[in-house]
């Protein structure tokens, strides 16, 4: 990458520009503007530019016929994204100027998108961006550069730039410089002060007490003393949500038996004890045999053994016969199909499955 200083004549410009910036800036009284009131406002702006080519862009074949520098103009719109940041495009029109007489002087055109970045927040900023140069023909460039913006009030400044840009195609490094003034648009109006302080009214408070705590005042609480671990709706009252609770029975039988063995006593007063709490619960006993034996025989036993459960819950646990059923199934509801000792005496059995539903309050 070739590194080209500028000529005296962009030098020059840019002195020019300066000062009349600075000397601008000098006779007008100005309040600077916070970033952060400029953030998310959208500026326009015009602009003159002076470009300083590449010694090596030629207007024709004739290596005599090298460009030497071009002025012109142009406008911009940008946005101010952060404090600190801005994004903007930029286009410009110029005509150039031959380095020898004789030749024809073409226009040229810019368009550039930049991203500004100002380290202090306040005028100096780096620049970076790309930039499309039609200097013959359309040229993508990289761009690198700095400047300075003066405010003239809060929504208008001034700003000198300069900045090196580097085509990629045909490696030719160019400097631009550019004087402009920029207006925001939005709202960066300061907040208004009262010269005077306002004196409000006090209105007395009334308290209205709430005697259970639950969160509700006593003139709004529609259940009084509700628990202080319940969790109430607008009304005081405590919330209730459903639950189910799930109670099986399983009791296996020996061989050909319908005889209940002891072992089974507490899981058949757990249910008794569920059936006494829930004075509406109904529960049906299932009676089931193992494949051995005929479908008739069968068919009584796993009745037998059905009832002896009923006759229990009936004459031990005082629950009413109303309330109970029982129904034998005999071999058709194996759970283990195997022809096995172990298969059958998982099927000697009998089943009962109980569901209570009820209201549970919600804790806090």
């Amino acid at each position: 990458m070739k590194i080209k200083l500028p000529n005296k004549l962009t030098i020059t410009f840019s002195s020019i520009a300066l000062s009349s910036m600075f000397g601008l800036a000098t006779a007008i009284a100005a309040d600077q503007p916070k970033a952060e009131d400029l953030v998310g406002n959208v500026y326009g702006g015009i602009h003159g530019l002076h470009i300083q080519t590449d010694d090596e862009r030629l207007m024709t074949a004739d290596p005599l016929s090298d460009m030497d520098y071009g002025n012109g103009f142009g406008g911009e719109v940008g946005y101010r994204w952060l404090p600190s940041t801005e994004f903007r495009f930029n286009y410009s029109k110029f005509s150039l100027t031959s380095a020898n007489d004789g030749y024809d002087e073409p226009d040229g055109a810019s368009t550039a998108i930049d991203v500004l970045y100002f380290p202090n927040n306040k005028n100096f900023y780096l620049l970076t961006g790309v930039n499309n140069l039609d200097i013959g023909n359309s040229q993508i460039s990289g761009n690198l550069g700095a400047g300075y913006r003066y405010y003239l009030s809060e929504r208008s400044a001034i700003y000198f730039e300069g900045k090196a840009n580097y085509q990629f195609s045909e490696h030719y490094d160019e400097f631009t410089s550019q004087i402009g003034f920029v207006y925001f648009f939005g709202d960066n109006a300061k907040p208004v002060v009262l010269s005077k302080p306002v004196k409000l009214a006090v209105e007395k408070k009334i308290v209205v007490p709430d005697t259970d705590k639950d969160g509700v005042v006593d003139n709004k609480d529609q259940c009084a003393n509700t628990p202080l671990i319940d969790k109430v709706d607008f009304t005081g009252c405590t919330l209730f949500t459903n639950r189910i609770v799930t109670k099986q029975l399983l009791v296996n039988f020996d061989h050909n038996k319908a005889i209940v063995k002891p072992q089974y006593d507490a899981e058949i007063t757990a249910i008794a004890d569920i059936l006494s709490e829930n004075k509406t619960v109904s529960l049906t006993i299932e009676g089931h045999t193992s494949r051995l034996g005929s479908d008739a025989y069968n068919k009584v036993l796993s009745q037998k053994r059905a009832n002896a459960i009923i006759n229990l819950l009936i004459n031990k646990h005082g629950i009413d016969a109303s309330r109970l059923s029982a129904v034998g199934y005999g071999e058709e509801r194996l759970i283990n199909p195997d022809n096995s000792s172990t298969a059958h005496r998982e099927n000697r059995r009998i089943e009962a499955k109980i569901e209570i539903s009820y209201k549970e309050a919600i804790k806090r």
